[in-house]
């Protein structure tokens, strides 16, 4: 493939604030086009979300595990000029399997033949349903990604075209994902299983719009992948290509103000200095940049609403499971009003569901032999309302044993290491409203209603990251940053030899 760089940018100075993988992957693409890149995060270390939780013996992801979309990944990695041996991706076969109440549980594949053969014998009756459900769902996916995952629409005008919403309309995103699910399976237990996976991205499947259905159906199209090594091996991928390419990185570096000049960026303020860029690029998540902005009026609007909130367990045992999947669910027995606690009351619930992620299984770096490192993610209400400090021991309790009589018997006994992070902990750490997937993926903040790669009228300001535009998960988040290089490209153009020339 053609490696040319287009130089229009040459001399162009440009901020990215935050060095998460929506910030580290804009700074490549930039750099490719010419861009002198300093990338400024507060904290100690790059990655955001992105990071492991270790204890020296124990090494597990901090944040995001499951891997999805694959070829988008690749995609945007060759658009930074990033080798594909880079990235080395492990397959998941049986994706994950999901645990109910009364004991059953349901295996799901990416091998079609195992996938139809689990149906049958678990669901008889759900196979054709099945069959249409991912019919129906590949043009879907395929007009979704070229009209909506691809697309930025800072220019609103863009969204609101007749194709784009008949396609709304035919793909019934007017709904939420739990009743379109429904249309395919009449039996609850399936409905669940294909409607949970809005929970990926901090929505409730009762009022997620329809069209996030798609991730259910890309797992079984494109799998579900492991890093080698853990997800956040890939900060580790970006930031050397960064410091190869000559993107300056700097750490503890605290953006306090984003200063402009009639409607157009000057540069930063960074631990009281001012710092003259051309571009400003702002990677955080994306509620706080008001408060960079001194915008007044921002703060007399209605907030947008926050995504989930999560407890994270992560555990260290002296023992493994054979029998234990890279991937699991655990479904309580009434699960709509599990989801009703968590988004609507905002309240613990009583009978947690969570995910129970065994990269063990999968990846013998994450611990010694004989040992496993494992991480439980439990969803639960975001904001500042609940006293983590009081309320997250009980929790903690009730999914451990919970996880110890469903699927790990003799966990309790075994655990050598434990640590937890709290949606208090995620707030610390500059989450909007300590949710730990952004704004929430409504229907009134998604596609065209949601933040833009350029969502203000002022010149040279973007943003990227899981509260914007196409949204919030790895791979959308960096293609993300692609539509946003793709913007400042066409852009770049008609400014760059004017504001370089006022800067000499």
């Amino acid at each position: 493939m053609d490696k040319t760089i287009s130089r229009e940018g040459d001399n162009v100075k440009t901020a990215i604030i935050g060095a998460g993988v929506g910030g580290l992957t804009t700074a490549l693409l930039l750099e490719r086009q010419g861009h002198q890149v300093t990338v400024f995060e507060q904290q100690a270390n790059p990655g955001g979300r992105m990071q492991y939780e270790t204890d020296g013996d124990f090494r597990i992801d901090q944040g995001p595990t499951i891997v999805l979309l694959p070829d988008m990944i690749r995609n945007v990695l060759d658009a930074c000029a990033i080798p594909q041996n880079e990235l080395e991706l492990i397959k998941c076969d049986p994706l994950y399997r999901i645990h109910y109440a009364d004991g059953t549980a349901y295996t799901k594949y990416s091998d079609p033949a195992k996938q139809k053969e689990e149906l049958l014998t678990k669901f008889p009756n759900q196979a054709a349903q099945y069959d249409q459900f991912m019919h129906d769902m590949e043009n879907v996916y395929r007009v979704g990604v070229s009209q909506f995952l691809e697309q930025g629409f800072s220019n609103r005008l863009r969204f609101f075209t007749s194709s784009n919403l008949r396609f709304l309309y035919k793909s019934k995103a007017y709904r939420d994902v739990h009743s379109f699910i429904s249309d395919y399976f009449n039996e609850p237990k399936l409905q669940d299983a294909y409607a949970l996976q809005s929970l990926y991205i901090g929505g409730s499947p009762y009022t997620t719009p329809a069209i996030y259905g798609l991730i259910s159906y890309s797992e079984h199209a494109h799998g579900i992948w492991y890093v080698k090594g853990g997800y956040a091996g890939l900060i580790d991928t970006l930031v050397s290509y960064c410091e190869e390419r000559g993107v300056t990185l700097q750490y503890n570096a605290k953006v306090e103000k984003i200063q402009q000049k009639r409607k157009r960026v000057s540069g930063i303020e960074v631990d009281g200095a001012f710092q003259p860029f051309n571009n400003v690029v702002y990677n955080g998540d994306f509620p706080a940049i008001h408060s960079l902005l001194d915008d007044k009026k921002a703060k007399k609007k209605k907030q947008p609403s926050a995504s989930s909130g999560c407890l994270l367990i992560y555990a260290g045992t002296n023992r493994r499971w054979e029998e234990l999947q890279t991937h699991q669910f655990v479904l309580p027995e009434q699960f709509q009003q599990n989801m009703e606690a968590i988004f609507e009351s905002r309240t613990i619930p009583e009978d947690p569901s969570f995910y129970v992620f065994n990269p063990s299984s999968i990846d013998a770096t994450c611990a010694l032999s004989g040992k496993s490192a494992l991480y439980f993610l439990v969803p639960v209400p975001s904001g500042d309302h609940i006293n983590w400090d009081q309320q997250k021991d009980l929790l903690v309790e009730r999914v451990l044993q919970k996880a110890e009589k469903t699927l790990l018997p003799g966990l309790l006994d075994s655990i050598e290491w434990l640590k937890l992070r709290t949606p208090a902990d995620a707030s610390q750490a500059g989450l909007y409203q300590g949710g730990s997937f952004g704004i929430a993926p409504n229907l009134l903040q998604s596609g065209g209603f949601r933040p833009q790669n350029k969502p203000f009228g002022i010149e040279g300001l973007y943003a990227v990251g899981a509260s914007v535009h196409p949204g919030g998960g790895v791979p959308i988040v960096m293609q993300g940053a692609k539509n946003l290089s793709d913007l400042i490209m066409s852009e770049v153009g008609d400014y760059a030899q004017e504001t370089v020339r006022k800067s000499v």
